[in-house]
């Protein structure tokens, strides 16, 4: 048994869908379930006795440390994060709380436990970080990629609340020893994101007839790596990467913001063309930039590939394909994730914004 914080959140509910469906070992979900979490993304599992949803805070360390002492799993898999730049930027206190001290919470709980383990059980342990490229700050257009050796330059409370997180579990291994292990990731896209993040948020205006804001002059550069693909790299580091280490995990698809913005807008004139047969991209608008944003980022991943032979599977022209016909194909679910909470949000970021 596996147990995996922020379970119920996009990249965390792929995580677990794709793991007891490639393992069919048991995972423990712990998931606080604020606006982003969502147990609808996990209805498959519902009746699966191999999931097992509790609702709790990573801050809560009494709850955490019963989970580990019930449940004895082998392996944390740490996804639970707040992980919006913009939403940092209008309060970044919820990013220290839950990024920083949540994190450190949950290391103490987890040393505690498996210091206390038989030695084979705790030579076998592991604690997996999943972490974001942000924490490298932002790269010039003829920079190099991001490498697992790149200095930490965070630009955003966000980035920032990563970062210290991940000097964290780089400290609780070379301080106590804990199996620690880290990944960063460069922006993920595909099914169940909530509609905040750039592609899902032009994929939802554009099927309501609403402007589709790009910051900016649209020419920031964005690496993406499709969630399946992320899903899959995290086992096979979790199975076979060297303790202490860090991981980079991209897409290798370097894309400009506004080029994303066009494919997507491309495949929905193909797939569901506009009532007025206008085409999705007479939508852009162009807004005013927010503060700090970071310019480029890119991810080398060679280091996973050559130790633990991961590579990507999907270009960037089928994984959004298949984004887009998801959510598509999955109306209802947009439908119950579209809030109050969200449209609060969407008229906290948007509504005041000035066109460029």
């Amino acid at each position: 048994m596996i147990l995996v914080t922020g379970g119920a959140g996009f990249i965390g509910s792929n995580f677990i869908l794709d793991w007891i469906a490639a393992t069919g070992e048991a995972v423990v979900n712990l998931d606080k379930l604020t606006y982003a979490g969502n147990l609808e993304n996990l209805a498959n599992l519902k009746d699966d006795p191999r999931h097992i949803f509790v609702q709790g805070d990573i801050n809560d360390r009494v709850l955490v440390a019963k989970l580990l002492s019930q449940h004895q799993p082998r392996a944390i898999i740490h996804f639970a994060a707040e992980s919006h730049v913009d939403r940092s930027i209008h309060g970044p206190g919820e990013f220290i709380q839950t990024n920083i001290n949540g994190t450190f919470s949950l290391l103490e709980e987890v040393r505690a436990y498996w210091q206390e383990l038989q030695a084979e059980e705790k030579a076998a342990f592991r604690f997996l970080h999943v972490s974001t490229d942000e924490v490298y700050g932002s790269l010039g257009a003829n920079d190099p990629p991001f490498t697992e050796t790149t200095a930490y330059a965070p630009n955003s409370p966000y980035s920032a609340s990563k970062a210290a997180s991940d000097h964290l579990v780089r400290a609780y291994h070379h301080t106590y020893g804990l199996p620690t292990l880290t990944t960063n990731c460069s922006n993920n896209y595909g099914a169940f994101q909530f509609p905040e993040k750039l592609i899902p948020l032009i994929i939802l205006n554009a099927l309501n007839g609403k402007p589709l804001p790009i910051y900016g002059d649209g020419m920031n550069v964005r690496d993406w790596l499709y969630v399946g693909d992320h899903c899959a790299a995290i086992r096979a580091v979790l199975a076979g990467g060297r303790l202490g280490e860090t991981y980079n995990i991209g897409g290798w698809n370097e894309k400009t913001n506004l080029d994303v913005v066009n494919t997507v807008c491309a495949i929905l004139d193909e797939l569901k063309p506009a009532a007025n047969s206008k085409p999705y991209a007479s939508l852009i608008t162009y807004v005013k930039d927010r503060p700090g944003h970071d310019r480029r980022y890119a991810i080398d991943a060679r280091k996973i590939e050559r130790e633990l032979g991961w590579k990507p599977l999907e270009t960037f022209e089928t994984g959004i394909r298949k984004t887009v016909a998801w959510y598509l194909d999955n109306m209802g679910w947009v439908e119950n994730i579209v809030s109050g909470e969200y449209q609060q949000w969407m008229k906290a970021n948007y509504q005041n914004r000035e066109k460029a």
